[in-house]
């Protein structure tokens, strides 16, 4: 459907009389704004809304508007900082940490007081999981949001949240939380106003009188948490009618098929840039669109409401960035952040989880050719975007292993999955791995992994056995530096850092007890943490090793995230090999995966001349020999 790009005369007539006491400048930069990005939000909202769009455009730009009036001081010059820099987060000087506010700091005071730790491993992007009001448990820990507009209280209030984005500024640390928009707790207010009756509340979810339409869309819906939450759908007694709940039966999927929705989350956007959180890393959002005969995932009109979204932001608060939860295949993750005619319109981040299962899947198998295979069907990416690449999470690990992947390499893609979850559990002969199964499928015989990075990479196991102790802690390096070293925004999961064992209380704690993921979750134990200072020591030598390998990024052009990073074949399994080029420097990354010394020839490189290692400023004139899981990122010497 064709739009009108041009802002019409009306809206803009609104705008200049909302804005009418507001110093000429700030006038001035808000109206270009929304001049600028009306045609994202028009196109958008006419995408998911047909003939509709017009008008919903209307109303969120008067939302996106009024949240420009309401940015403080110091926000509305970070906007401008932002558009003076607007790759300030494709730098390679970008390091992120992610954690629970309560198991890293205790609260949100505790979080800002421990801002010079991460300022010390050099973090520039801190990741807080859910720490708005959530439902009693259980809540999916955070995530069956009960209230967008209040912190837990056990961590603080809204003047904390402030006060802990202005301490991360001063630090140099953007905060980044999750806003989440498939579905709401049962037990939040629009929840409530629906099961008393309200009508246009009622509106704002999936509700059905009877089986026939839940029934129609379960043949093609695929389940989430079989063993926690079979089946998508919920009968509730008080709305009299079945309730699309795709996570559990207190997660209620909102109705994106209702404009008024999209408005609602338009305002929360503002309200949450408002308070000073810099990236809104969108959860679940490839769920929100609902169509019958598909997976009711990755529907176009995600895409075009995901723009919408972000127009609001950019009128709004320009300093903010889109991450986008978005864990699908790699034909569909670049619409994620936008291709075709939503190029480097949708979301400015995404997380590359193909990347993070390659690279637990080559160390177990101590083979690359998965990884090249795999990874090789990356591109398209708009350059102006980033990967956000990890190495663990919050989350358990799913073996996304693609059995056209498998099979092209001589694999069988279930087996080469069962061997995953065999190796990693400690179930395999030879393995020193001791995670947890997690959700088994006895149906599809799918087999996911809890699990510290540390434990999964047998370092607690090596414990006592010097010789043990040093390759499992040389595998746990390598494998952060293979990420560090992919380009993008590299991530970090709390206590990684220190190489911190699996938490066993996990099993203890009844409001844990039933979700064993919490065992990689563990509470930061700062006297542990104490031990970073002290030679010698497991967390010293981790904490040190990554902490000067983020120091070393940040001085290599070729780390810019708006390259992408070619997978090359050295002519050898047991050694990975990346380069990425930009105008500024050509890099080889080179990894051993197998555990023991190996040589790659330099004909296998694509570079003439000396190179130098930069992370240990190692000359190299001709082949490259590297030890058992040692990783050397290559450029060309300077003279």
């Amino acid at each position: 459907m064709a739009v009108d790009p041009v802002l019409p005369a009306s809206v803009e007539q609104e705008a200049r009389a909302a804005l009418a006491g507001e110093p000429e400048e700030h006038r001035v930069l808000v109206l270009a704004r929304l001049r600028r990005w009306w045609p994202d939000l028009l196109a958008g909202l006419t995408e998911a809304y047909g003939d509709a769009g017009a008008q919903v455009a209307e109303h969120a730009a008067e939302v996106a508007v009024q949240g420009a009036l309401d940015r403080p001081a110091e926000l509305r010059l970070l906007d401008l900082e932002r558009l003076v820099q607007p790759d300030w987060f494709q730098s390679p000087r970008m390091l992120g940490y992610s954690a629970y506010a309560d198991r890293f700091g205790g609260d949100l005071r505790g979080v800002a007081e421990r801002a010079p730790y991460l300022a010390e491993l050099g973090v520039t992007y801190l990741h807080l999981l859910p720490l708005l009001q959530p439902r009693p448990e259980p809540n999916d820990g955070g995530y069956a949001v009960a209230d967008y507009r209040s912190v837990r209280p056990d961590l603080g209030d809204l003047a904390d949240l402030r006060a802990l984005t202005a301490t991360l500024r001063g630090h140099g640390i953007s905060l980044a939380l999750d806003l989440v928009l498939n579905h709401v707790a049962a037990e939040h207010a629009w929840a409530r106003a629906a099961r008393d009756g309200d009508l246009r509340a009622r509106a704002y979810f999936h509700v059905f009188p009877d089986r026939t339409e839940p029934d129609a869309f379960e043949r093609t819906l695929p389940e989430v948490f079989p063993d926690f939450a079979p089946g998508s759908f919920t009968w509730d007694d008080d709305l009299r009618g079945w309730v699309w709940t795709t996570f559990n039966s207190w997660q209620w999927d909102l109705d994106w098929h209702n404009p008024e929705v999209l408005l609602e989350f338009a305002d929360l956007v503002c309200f949450l840039a408002n308070q000073g959180v810099e990236v809104l890393r969108l959860d679940a959002v490839a769920f929100l669109w609902k169509r019958l005969s598909t997976t009711c995932q990755d529907q176009p009109e995600v895409h075009a409401l995901t723009r919408a979204l972000r127009a609001v932001a950019r009128i709004a608060a320009p300093a903010v960035l889109f991450k986008a939860e978005a864990i699908v295949g790699p034909e569909q993750l670049a619409e994620y952040l936008g291709t075709g005619r939503n190029a480097g319109r949708v979301s400015d981040l995404a997380y590359h989880n193909s990347l993070m299962v390659q690279v637990w899947s080559t160390l177990a198998a101590k083979d690359t050719r998965l990884l090249r295979t795999a990874l090789a069907r990356f591109g398209g990416r708009p350059s102006t975007t980033s990967w956000a690449t990890y190495l663990r999470c919050h989350d358990d690990i799913g073996w996304a292993v693609d059995d056209a992947d498998a099979a092209a390499v001589g694999l069988s893609g279930p087996l080469h999955r069962a061997f995953l979850s065999d190796w990693y559990s400690g179930a395999f002969a030879g393995s020193d791995a001791e995670g947890l199964v997690f959700q088994e499928n006895e149906a599809t015989g799918d087999r996911r992994i809890s699990g510290t990075a540390a434990s999964l990479l047998g370092v607690h196991a090596a414990a006592g056995d010097p010789v043990r102790l040093d390759l499992a802690l040389r595998r746990h390096v390598l494998a952060h530096l293979v990420v560090l070293g992919w380009g993008g925004l590299p991530v970090l999961w709390s206590g990684d850092e220190l190489a911190l064992p699996d938490d066993d209380a996990w099993a203890d704690d009844p409001t844990t007890a039933g979700d064993n993921r919490w065992v990689h979750r563990p509470r930061l134990p700062w006297e542990v943490a104490a031990r970073r200072d002290e030679p010698g020591t497991v967390e010293a030598r981790v904490f040190g090793a990554l902490q000067h390998a983020a120091r070393v990024r940040g001085g290599l052009p070729a780390l810019h995230a708006s390259a992408e990073t070619e997978v090359l074949d050295p002519g050898d399994d047991r050694l990975l090999a990346t380069v990425r080029r930009t105008q500024d420097q050509v890099l080889v990354g080179l990894y051993e995966v197998g555990g023991a010394s190996r040589t790659c020839p330099r004909s296998a490189l694509p570079v003439e001349g000396p190179l130098v290692d930069a992370l240990t400023g190692r000359r190299v004139e001709g082949d490259v020999v590297l030890g058992p899981y040692e990783a050397v990122w290559l450029v060309p010497a300077l003279s």
